[in-house]
This record gives C-alpha cells, sequence and structure tokens, in this order.
C-alpha cells in the first residue's frame, strides 16, 4: 500500500485514477484548485486537500503533512484554442506549477511521478497508428506545454534520479459504468458529450468540421479510449516507474470516425442528432489513432472498452443521471 498525492484529481480522469487507486487499497491524497475539477466527483475515501499547484506554500504543507510515496499529476489547462490566445496563462500554469510540484517533492525526497501527457505532442502525424518514435514536434501552446514538462523530466532524471512515466494520451471517452463520474467541462469540446447533448436537445445542433477528409466517410478519425482504461493505466504506470522512464501511448489503436460516431450513438439512445456540417477547421489531422504496443509491453496494460458502443453506453448513462 501506497501513498499517493493526485494532483488535479477532482477531474474528469483524475477523479476515475483515484478510485482505481482506492480500490487497490492506496491512500489517496487529492491536491486541486477546482477551476475546472468538481468535489463531487471525488471518491469520499480520498483525502481532500484544496491547493494550487502556483501556491508553493501549500505544496509544500502537503508533503510536510503526509509522507507521500508517489505522485500522478493531472493538473493542467487543456483548452488547445484557448492556448493559442493565451499562451502565457498554459505555460505559467502548467510548466511553472509543475516545476513547483518537482521542487516540493525533491524536497521530500519524492521522486516517482506518473503524468498526464497527450499525443498533441507529436503535432502532425507523419505516419499511422502513431508510435512513441514518431517525433515531437506540437504544434499548439498547448501540446508544447506538455512537451516542454516531459523535457524536465528526463532532465530531472538525470540529475536526481526521478522516476517518471509520461502518459500520452489519444482521446479520452466515457464514464463509469455506473454514472457516478463522468465528462463535466465548461466549456465542452469533446466530441461524444457534445454528440449526446444535441441528441437530448441541449444543444440546437452538433458541428461537424469537414467531410471532405481522406477517410472513408470523408470526417476525421480519431482514437477514443476510455476512461476507466486510463485510470487502471496510471495505476500500473505507478508499479512501472522504478523500472522504466519516459513516454507511452495510451490509446485503443483504433480509428472511429466523427460520422461513425453520430451513427454509434443515434443507434445507442435511439434518438437523432441534429447535425451541420461545415468547412475544415485548421490544425484537424485526418487521422490519429495509437499504436499501444508499449502500452502492452511495459505495463501489462490491456484496453478493456474497444466497443466505441460500449463506450458511448457508458456517457449516455452519465449524461441522464449527471448531478455536475
Amino acid at each position: 500500500m501506497q501513498t499517493i498525492l493526485v494532483v488535479g484529481g477532482a477531474g474528469y480522469i483524475g477523479s476515475h485514477t483515484v478510485k482505481e487507486l482506492l480500490d487497490y487499497d492506496n491512500t489517496v491524497i487529492v491536491f486541486d484548485n477546482l477551476m475546472y475539477g468538481h468535489r463531487e466527483a471525488v471518491d469520499r475515501r480520498a483525502i481532500f486537500v484544496h491547493g494550487d499547484l502556483l501556491d508553493t506554500f501549500s505544496l509544500q504543507t502537503v508533503f510536510r503533512r503526509y509522507k507521500i510515496d508517489a505522485v500522478v499529476h493531472f493538473a493542467a489547462f487543456t483548452y488547445v484554442g484557448e492556448s493559442v490566445l493565451d499562451p502565457q496563462k498554459y505555460y505559467y500554469n502548467n510548466v511553472v506549477g509543475t516545476i513547483n510540484l518537482l521542487s516540493a517533492m525533491l524536497a521530500a525526497d519524492c521522486k516517482k511521478i506518473v503524468f498526464s501527457s497527450t499525443c498533441a505532442t507529436y503535432g502532425e502525424p507523419k505516419y499511422m497508428p502513431l508510435d512513441e518514435l514518431h517525433t515531437q514536434n506540437p504544434i499548439n501552446p498547448y501540446g508544447k506545454t506538455k512537451l516542454m514538462i516531459e523535457q524536465i523530466f528526463a532532465d530531472y532524471e538525470k540529475a536526481y534520479g526521478l522516476k517518471y512515466i509520461a502518459l500520452r494520451y489519444f482521446n479520452a471517452a466515457g464514464a463509469s459504468p455506473d454514472g457516478v463520474r463522468g465528462e463535466s467541462h465548461d466549456p465542452e469540446t469533446h466530441l461524444i458529450p457534445l454528440v449526446l447533448r444535441a441528441i437530448k436537445g441541449e444543444l440546437e445542433t452538433l458541428r461537424v468540421f469537414g467531410t471532405d477528409y481522406d477517410t472513408p466517410d470523408g470526417t476525421c478519425i480519431r482514437d477514443y479510449i476510455h476512461v476507466e482504461d486510463l485510470a487502471a493505466a496510471h495505476r500500473l504506470a505507478l508499479d512501472k516507474a522504478d523500472e522504466f522512464c519516459g513516454g507511452i501511448n495510451l490509446g485503443t489503436g483504433i480509428g472511429t470516425s466523427v460520422q461513425e460516431i453520430i451513427d454509434s450513438a443515434e443507434r445507442v439512445t435511439q434518438k437523432k442528432c441534429p447535425v451541420q456540417y461545415g468547412e475544415r477547421r485548421a490544425g484537424d489531422p485526418a487521422k490519429l489513432f495509437a499504436d499501444n504496443k508499449k502500452a502492452k509491453e511495459i505495463l501489462g496494460w490491456n484496453p478493456k472498452y474497444t466497443n466505441i458502443e460500449t463506450i458511448l453506453e457508458t456517457a449516455w448513462n452519465w449524461e441522464n443521471k449527471r448531478t455536475f
């Protein structure tokens, strides 16, 4: 049993990971400023600390109060468009906040961290599926902050013996099957909740950007990975960080188009989705899906949810029960 600090543990993926870690008998401390997270999403078994990575005093206090064995780091601003309009906000929060976290860790002799990274560090894909050998050349400040943090970890490994794994997610999706926690962003930018809210009538129409891509139906293809599979990967990464340091892709390896998501959602809900088709959006690659061999080999990880309709069923259940 370990004591694990989950920074950003009140967010979508963070809160699912907190539950996963608790279910495996770890002591979990959640550190979150609740700017985008939800207190209601945090499992009651966890210790909750309201704090911010830019507040070094509150960080140091947590490490003094608890003997923390490892850290899982989710805390970041994640809106790509906003990062282009206000890069300072992203570099300051994401990069400076992480350096503050690492300083507090080293002062407390805590040297193991699992990091929430992203496939956005790769930039424009040169081939598919994307593996970890693909060049990392992000095209927006959000992706650049995540890559910078990965590079900082590599330097800290050499200089201070930091043990780290950076998990590069593809498209997180779905919700806990019991409907207790799921996606709740403001603003919401992810496709699946937008499709389901359009079906519910909460959105007048779903906007689809581009129908002339080089894909079977002309719409973009992405790799949708269930949030509980992501949570399991973080737990496994904590166990493997002593043996391996570096980046690992997390995706199903299955590409699903925007149109296929809409069609599947209509089958799951037995309702029609109002759609407005428009022009392509700048910076959207036609296809993005993962080569996940490394996750399977190093972490012993296998995604349980590989059927998009099953993922959509959990998301639909959450949308109909959602309380936050």
